[in-house]
């Protein structure tokens, strides 16, 4: 597409708006930059995008939506309310960061999403990608937006993206060579209104997939199992739950590929350094979309055994007094929460609550079983989690004004041989910037305990 001289609107100016302004003065566009946010600095905003864009704050003319060619919405940016239906009666094409990065870049593109594991799966697919073919960009959701680098992409690059049900919302052409979809459990329902529309979202990563391409998706999620039935693209299978006769399977410690009815043992999660049946899915992901990309199975499993946890995802952080520390700010709703809890091989006292995104706790309360010893709360959601928990029976909960104050509670609970995690179930929103704040501070407070 042949952006020069079109009249482009970017809506939001965080990290991803200022990316897409930068790239499309780049391609010559004449861009403006909005915000609804009253309290931002104009000048300051002017001079992150390098004054290459016209910089609107709080409100917008509608007059001049109708001189646009197109607006492009920040991931933060709701499709269904705000400015954007505005727009859409002004007759203004919409597209969001990961659709424009994708109609500039070049090169194939393997694309993540899900619910849960996203971070860890995408990192790890870019770490045995780079480690095959020397090169990757690993970009999206996952901190590093597209637009960032779409640019130097040329056409033997390979692109491992993360995408948030936020991004799919306004994609359009958007074409990964090789798509995954981990799972779907409910999460971001105070944006998306029904379950029906958060699902429909995550499936959109692979509508513009044809018979060439290949899907991932878990064969343990029932709704993912179904969708499978329906898509164009090669589906491959991975679960945790079943002995598969196609596909990676995890039985008794073990990944396997199934291929013709015919198993090989692949690794023992005892040779990675991961924790938890949730890393074992995020692996056989991995290995599902590099091994159908064309990545060799041997260098798939040496790379695999190298591979980190991700910062804020079951990060392990110090022990103490016997006491080990783990740092899952990334566990933002009450799934991935429980994942963190299951991996835990020992007593754990667990740090709760944030920000309300109208999710339940029931199923997350019921994972604690004997293994929660206490559980801390701070945020939006203390008294309703608290509820929750008493409902179930958990009656051990303490309630803290701050992270800090929570840290400290911890430790003043915790017996050696226990562990104190961080997993919130609940995003990090009015305590903090983002979850990986909360993380960061976590661990100076942990860092900082005598």
């Amino acid at each position: 597409m042949n952006f020069r001289d079109k009249n482009v609107l970017v809506v939001g100016a965080g990290v991803s708006g200022i990316a897409a302004v930068k790239l499309l003065a780049a391609l010559n566009a004449n861009v403006k930059l909005f915000d609804g946010n009253r309290e931002l600095n104009k000048d300051e905003l002017r001079q992150k995008v390098d004054f290459k864009a016209t910089v609107i704050i709080g409100q917008i003319d509608e007059d001049e939506m109708d001189e646009l060619d197109m607006a492009v919405l920040s991931p933060g940016v709701p499709i269904n309310r705000g400015i954007a239906p505005i727009l859409k009666k002004h007759n203004v094409q919409i597209i969001g960061e990961i659709e424009l990065a994708s109609l500039v870049s070049r090169g194939d593109i393997i694309a993540i999403t899900g619910t849960n594991g996203k971070t860890t799966t995408t990192s790890l697919t870019g770490h045995i990608i780079k480690d095959f073919y020397g090169k990757a960009y690993v970009v999206g959701n996952i901190g590093f937006p597209y637009t960032d680098i779409a640019l130097e992409t040329k056409v033997d690059d390979i692109t491992v993206a993360e995408i948030s049900s936020f991004q799919l919302e306004t994609i359009d052409t958007f074409h990964p060579q090789v798509s995954a979809i981990l799972n779907i459990t409910p999460d971001h329902l105070d944006r998306h209104g029904d379950m029906a529309t958060y699902i429909a979202c995550k499936e959109a990563i692979c509508k513009n997939q044809g018979p060439k391409d290949y899907v991932i998706l878990n064969y343990d999620d029932e709704e993912l199992r179904k969708f499978g039935e329906s898509v164009k693209a090669q589906v491959v299978w991975f679960s945790s739950k079943n002995v598969l006769s196609n596909g990676f399977f995890f039985d008794n410690g073990i990944i396997y590929l199934a291929e013709n009815g015919v198993n090989k043992k692949v690794l023992e999660m005892s040779e990675t350094k991961l924790l938890g049946i949730h890393n074992a899915e995020n692996i056989m992901a991995a290995m599902a979309m590099t091994y159908s990309y064309g990545v060799d199975l041997d260098s798939i499993v040496k790379s695999v055994k190298t591979f980190t946890a991700v910062e804020h995802r079951i990060e392990y952080v110090r022990t103490l007094k016997g006491v080990d520390y783990y740092n899952d700010s990334k566990g933002t709703n009450p799934d991935a929460a429980i994942k963190a809890i299951q991996a835990m091989p020992r007593p754990t006292i667990l740090i709760g609550g944030g920000y309300d995104k109208h999710s339940t706790y029931d199923e997350w309360i019921d994972s604690f079983g004997d293994k929660v010893k206490a559980l801390v709360l701070i945020g939006q959601t203390a008294d309703n989690i608290e509820i929750c928990a008493r409902k179930h029976g958990f009656t051990n909960i303490k309630r803290a004004k701050d992270l800090k104050e929570c840290v400290d509670i911890c430790a003043s609970l915790a017996k050696e041989g226990d562990i104190v995690l961080l997993s919130p179930a609940c995003a990090s929103w009015g305590m903090f910037n983002n979850y990986e704040e909360r993380g960061r501070l976590f661990k100076e407070y942990v860092n900082a305990l005598k």
